[in-house]
């Protein structure tokens, strides 16, 4: 069975009956990880009770086939619902739930946990077919979904968050459930005892300042702004920022800046493109980022990595200083978003 995206929140609280198993997948191995564990507590909310949880992984099923049933009709020595936990789980084990489901003994509730599952994977459609079984996809939030879990997990903490404090924390979040989570719980951390999470308390609990000096740098090369490059490096280096670190953000901010640029020569426009990134382009960096992908060429942004990438070997391997190095190179791409090489 495949629920409607609306209807998982409501499965994962109170399991449909006569289900036998449940299968969550995905790129977003948070999520994966918190809905399955949350539902499994809908049956024992203590998951460390060794008496009424098993805990299996792709080996030992291959090992033993068997397995996946016997643990299933085991009944528990102090009563109470059991739960069988598999973890790691690939297209090796069809063949073993497909026994499982057609022939399934005992209770038990089955909980499994895989990877990033095509919809040509064999295990994935086993249990999007089959009417005692469930299979949930687990995608990263959405710029849309976001904001609602960031409040969510905040009023659990007694907290609110401002609306600008709300913008810059999702701005930040959203590649991965489970980073979000701890990142979240760090915010709620620093502004325990206040009412109203700020942009302050963001900034300061989630945000890094050489990162954000960083961006500042490769946005002003990326824009052929040497004025305002020069202040970024000089904020940097009297910082004692490392310029191996600065050569890499830059690596990553022109590698995003391609992968917008193809994804937009594939049809959607370049906004569309920014809103795929993963993580998110910071709101206050959009307008900006949007420029750079208009002004850059494809050709362009491949020879500005050849430089980064040469600059960083050269940080590393010679006795020229790196600072200098790191300097002279985002001055360079600077000149190219000029057109003046």
């Amino acid at each position: 069975m495949k629920p409607k995206s609306f209807d998982v929140e409501r499965a994962l609280k109170s399991p449909p009956q006569g289900m036998a198993a449940f299968l969550f997948f995905g790129p977003d191995q948070g999520l994966v990880r918190e809905r399955a564990e949350a539902l499994a507590k809908t049956a024992v909310p203590d998951l460390n009770d060794a008496f009424r949880v098993s805990e299996l992984d792709d080996a030992a099923l291959c090992a033993d086939p068997a397995r996946l049933a016997d643990e299933a009709a085991a009944i528990s020595m102090l009563g109470g619902r059991r739960v069988v936990r598999v973890r790691g789980a690939g297209n090796g084990l069809s063949g073993v739930f497909e026994a499982f489901l057609e022939d399934g003994k005992g209770d038990a509730l089955v909980v499994v946990e895989s990877g990033d599952l095509p919809k040509s994977s064999s295990l994935r459609r086993l249990f999007e077919e089959a009417e005692n079984a469930m299979a949930i996809a687990c995608y990263p939030d959405s710029a849309r979904d976001l904001p609602e879990v960031v409040r969510a997990t905040l009023k659990a903490e007694g907290l609110s968050i401002a609306g600008d404090a709300l913008d810059d924390a999702v701005s930040r979040l959203g590649a991965d459930r489970g980073v979000t989570r701890r990142e979240l719980e760090k915010l709620a951390l620093y502004a325990h005892g206040q009412k109203t999470v700020t942009l302050e308390d963001v900034r300061a609990a989630m945000g890094d300042a050489a990162e954000v000096r960083t961006e500042e740098a490769c946005d002003a090369a990326g824009g052929g702004d040497f004025a305002a490059l020069d202040r970024a490096l000089e904020r940097l280096w009297t910082e004692e920022t490392s310029p191996v670190q600065v050569v890499r953000t830059a690596i990553g901010h022109f590698q995003r800046l391609l992968t917008a640029k193809e994804m937009a020569a594939r049809g959607g426009g370049i906004d569309s493109a920014m809103r795929s990134l993963r993580p998110p382009i910071h709101f206050s960096r959009a307008a900006s980022f949007k420029n750079q992908a208009q002004r850059w060429s494809e050709e362009k942004l491949l020879d500005a990595l050849d430089l980064l990438l040469d600059t960083e070997a050269l940080c590393k391997t010679t006795a020229v200083p790196a600072e200098a190095a790191t300097g002279r190179a985002l001055l360079n791409i600077a000149a190219m978003a000029r057109g003046r090489s």
